[in-house]
């Protein structure tokens, strides 16, 4: 148990780091004393609104949106057994895209626009199953070729749907497709979503363990293969649908960090779960805050940034590992 309660205690730590570190930095840069004061619902009322209500609810939303992408990588990787799968390979992001857009061409409000990404993540998670499905049950292999082939066609929507929309809408449209925490709303449900799904799925670590090792190895040491492959699918397609729902398409974060902590850490999922939701976490963190103060007052996509810092990263991971 100690061995385990190190690295997440580090992680812990380096979390509230860069939590401290986003709620600090921004166009204005607040000291130490005035955050502190803010907190305690002192201080002036403009540091107060900057903090409350600005700047500590867009990063706690960043912090569980990179956990919900980095745990739902992690399960994705046990569910295909491959250290390369992501968790917008089966077109749930495609899927949440589409929705977002359309809800964006009929001028829905922020809510609607979440909703309904909400919805066509599911719609994207339903029809990669049923067509995986076919009649003898799906693979792993079918599976990842089928979520490619969906998010192809996803993505010929969306260059469909730019192409005939019009100009004044385009800029937030690009924005949502880049990932943006800008609008990511309030923190809390997604928060409680991260700690639900770690809740549930860590007991299973044993489980997964030998589910990694295969399935026939799996189905001997008395594991419900099927039933767990499902739980995991259903659950990774539900934190990628909210987490696309709350910033957009952000890539990256669900690839690199499970890799990266399993070089580091091993691959026992006891420890990796829990691992990816806090090193997910303060990675969007961190980019978030870049996002926000690279070219301050102006801010970039967040996406662009994880993007930036995922390609290096994941090529030096590979290399590393061969």
């Amino acid at each position: 148990m100690i061995p385990m309660i190190r690295p997440l205690g580090a992680l812990a730590l380096a979390a509230l780091a860069a939590l401290a570190l986003s709620v600090a930095l921004g166009s204005v840069t607040l000291p130490p004393e005035e955050i502190l004061a803010a907190l305690g619902g002192r201080g002036e009322a403009l540091s107060r609104t900057l903090i409350l209500e600005l700047r500590l609810p867009r990063s706690l939303a960043a912090f569980a949106v990179g956990g919900l992408l980095a745990v739902a990588g992690a399960l994705m990787q046990v569910l295909l057994r491959n250290p390369l799968a992501d968790p917008y390979v089966l077109g749930l992001s495609g899927g949440a895209s589409v929705g977002a857009l359309l809800a964006m061409l009929a001028g829905f409000g922020s809510v609607l626009v979440s909703g309904s990404a909400f919805v066509g993540a599911l719609v994207s998670t339903l029809l990669v199953f049923g067509l995986a499905h076919g009649h003898g049950g799906w693979t792993p292999a079918r599976l990842l070729l089928t979520g490619v082939v969906v998010a192809a066609g996803w993505g010929a929507v969306i260059t469909l749907m730019l192409a005939v929309s019009p100009a004044q809408r385009l800029p937030g449209m690009l924005y949502w497709l880049m990932g943006d925490l800008s609008h990511a709303g309030t923190p809390w449900p997604l928060l409680a979503l991260l700690l639900l799904v770690c809740l549930l799925v860590v007991p299973l670590g044993r489980s997964l363990n030998v589910l990694a090792r295969g399935p026939l190895q799996a189905a001997a040491l008395g594991v419900a293969v099927r039933r767990l492959e499902w739980t995991l699918y259903l659950a990774a397609s539900l934190l990628t649908a909210a987490a696309v729902t709350g910033a957009g398409s952000i890539g990256f974060v669900g690839l690199v960090v499970p890799h990266m902590l399993r070089l580091v850490l091993g691959n026992d999922q006891r420890l990796i779960l829990p691992a990816c939701a806090l090193a997910g976490g303060t990675l969007l963190l961190l980019a978030d805050t870049l996002a926000r103060t690279l070219i301050a007052p102006e801010q970039l996509p967040v996406g662009v940034i994880t993007a930036l810092l995922g390609v290096p990263t994941f090529l030096f991971l590979l290399y590393r590992g061969q």
